[in-house]
């Protein structure tokens, strides 16, 4: 069987266009994760508070970040996205969080088959009121298990072409390693 994270190719024009694994559907409140042992998906927990996730959620294969987990992508379409499939994505801004001291990454891209959102290449060309649900949905999700994330501003398209890279070195130096994955 194939393993999502490591067998699945990132993509032929990275780093502003890549392959896209989703793992979470848009308008759902159970978060689900890449199980990094088997390659399946787990059910991690359904969230706390009324609230679901404005985008399809998913990360980039072979890529590594700062988090230690592959780098994650929030992918932007009309419909939500079945778990488990690829889609073609393009990178149009970033959103770093504050998590327990650690920054986290989240690349926020649109979906390149979806004619509503491949016309976008910058974060800041899409409604505020867009970018102020994506940032709300992650200062909040966490409120109710007493945990604050600080989550910054959504930055440009730009920004995000040395995370992509980064990520993407980090994984072949780890990989010449060996991954020892925590349960």
């Amino acid at each position: 069987m194939l393993h999502p994270w490591h067998d699945v190719t990132p993509g032929e024009h990275l780093p502003l266009e890549f392959n896209a694994l989703i793992e979470i559907p848009m308008g759902s409140s159970v978060k689900y994760e890449l199980d990094k042992q088997t390659g399946l998906l787990r059910m991690d927990r359904v969230l706390y508070s009324a609230v679901y996730y404005p985008a399809n959620y998913g990360f980039i294969p072979q890529t590594y970040a700062e988090d230690d987990d592959p780098l994650d992508v929030l992918v932007l379409c009309q419909e939500a996205v079945a778990p488990m499939t690829l889609v073609t994505a393009r990178a149009i801004g970033l959103m770093t969080m504050v998590d327990a001291g650690k920054k986290d990454h989240k690349i926020l891209a649109v979906a390149v088959g979806d004619p509503e959102y491949n016309g976008f290449r910058d974060a800041n060309e899409l409604p505020p009121h867009r970018l102020m649900m994506l940032r709300r949905f992650f200062q909040d999700y966490k409120y109710l298990e007493g945990k604050t994330v600080e989550v910054d501003e959504i930055q440009s398209a730009d920004t995000t072409k040395h995370v992509i890279e980064d990520s993407l070195q980090r994984y072949s130096a780890q990989r010449r390693r060996g991954f020892h994955h925590k349960h």
